[in-house]
This record gives C-alpha cells, structure tokens and sequence, in this order.
C-alpha cells in the first residue's frame, strides 16, 4: 500500500546539520527532474522580487525566499517531520512510536512541488514552492506530470491518494481497481453532501495516523472498507469516472 499526502506550505525549521542529497531520496527515477526544478528555484531566488512574486508572498513572508537561497546548504529532516499545518498537527508524527515510524517509511509519500514523490523518511530541508508557483521557463505541471504519473503507475499494490486536487494535476495516480481518491465529505439532515476545507485537512491527518497506529495489511479497495469500519472512520464509495481513479468518501 501507498498513501499519497499533499504537502504544505508551512515547513518546521532546523534539522540535521546534513545537507540535501537527491541520491537520498526515494523514487529514484525522479533525479534528474528534481535537479531541474532545483535549479530554476535556487536561480530564482537571487532575485527576492521575483522570487516573491512567483510564489505569491507578500512582505512579511520574505525569509521563504531565504529558505530557498539555502537549498543546497540548510539542515534536513525526514519530509513527515519537516511539514506542519493542520494534517501535519492532527498526524503528530513526532509522537509515533519506532513501529509506526517504520510503517510510515515503507507505506507513506508525501508530494511535493520541489521534489515530486518523497518517502516519509527522506531528509529534505524546509522551502517554500506550491504546485501553482510559476518557475521561469519550467512550468511545475508539464515537468512533474509524465514522471510522477510512471511513478505511481509502477507501484504495485494498493494506493490512497489523499493529495489536493492541485497536486493531483501534478502526477495522476493509474486508474485501477487498487487505485483510489479519498474525498472528505461532511452531511447534512438533508443528505446533502458538501466537500470541506479545514476539516479536510484535519481529517486526513486523524485518518493517517490511524494507518501508522494499527499498520494494517491492504491490499484492496475492500480491505481499506473493512479496516477503515474496525478504526472507527466512515468510509464510503463515491463516484467512479472511467478517466480517474474510483472516489472514497471519508464522512466526517
């Protein structure tokens, strides 16, 4: 099973005294892809206008551009500790024990628009790119999308993809049974559904670390329905378009 997480904007400072090493990172096959977009991000943090204005800053949010001056040189952490928010608060990764730790490294991926598909445990440092930051000469959709989507259609067994839709657009995952899209949802007296924001993310994160805690075994769209009924969540089928992945939706 792989669990596919959006990342998030806001990043945890510090880390390892370890610099940055592409040759560290899971996926492998994404080396030289991840070195491009590297590149043009360094290059353009020389200029901190420009910087700031392709990553929509506004003055108070100047030491992003800082961040990615120092790429190559800033201290690293593993990518479930580096990102905070709300998911990243409700997972509380840094208080999961050394199993659920380790489930996590075989089992988790977060997606980044500097990176592509990292392992939970890949040392990355902090930075600031969104999968709708505007590079100059590399636009992140058309760069990540045929990589990551071999990616993920290379991977052999049961994947969730809990990213955003914007990252989505950045490397489908393969249309399969085994393929799924998990959507929050909340419902009303009515029985009207509606997608939520904050929630979302919150429930997500609840939902993940649930998968550390328990490490379950799936390896089909109906062993995630069976363990998602004991771990106490509301999952239930949603739309099924021949073009996408079948939707899950998780009711919160």
């Amino acid at each position: 099973m792989l669990v596919l997480l959006p990342p998030s904007e806001t990043k945890r400072d510090g880390g390892d005294p370890i610099a940055l090493s592409l040759d560290a990172l899971s996926f492998s096959s994404l080396r030289d892809a991840r070195d491009e977009v590297l590149t043009a991000t360094s290059e353009l943090a020389a200029d901190a206008d420009a910087m700031m204005r392709a990553l929509k800053l506004g003055p108070r949010q100047a030491a992003e551009v800082d961040r990615n001056r120092r790429l190559s040189t800033s201290p690293t952490m593993p990518a479930l500790d580096r990102y905070t928010g709300v998911l990243y608060d409700a997972l509380d990764a840094v208080s999961l024990d050394r199993a659920a730790r380790a489930y996590a490294a075989e089992h988790v991926a977060v997606h980044s628009a500097l990176f592509g598909i990292v392992g939970a445990d890949d040392p990355i440092p902090a930075y600031r790119l969104s999968h709708d930051s505007r590079l100059p000469g590399l636009r992140l959709k058309g760069h990540w999308r045929e990589p990551i989507r071999s990616v993920l259609a290379g991977h052999t067994g049961l994947i969730v993809d809990l990213r955003s839709e914007g990252y989505v657009e950045l490397g489908p995952a393969p249309v399969r049974p085994d393929s799924v899209f998990l959507r929050v949802v909340s419902v009303d007296s009515g029985g009207r559904r509606r997608a939520l924001n904050h929630f979302n993310k919150r429930a997500k994160g609840l939902f993940t670390r649930a998968l550390l805690e328990t490490r379950p075994t799936l390896n089909t769209r109906d062993d995630l329905l069976a363990w998602s009924s004991d771990a106490g969540f509301r999952l239930e089928l949603g739309a099924e378009r021949p073009s996408s992945p079948a939707e899950i939706e998780l009711v919160a």
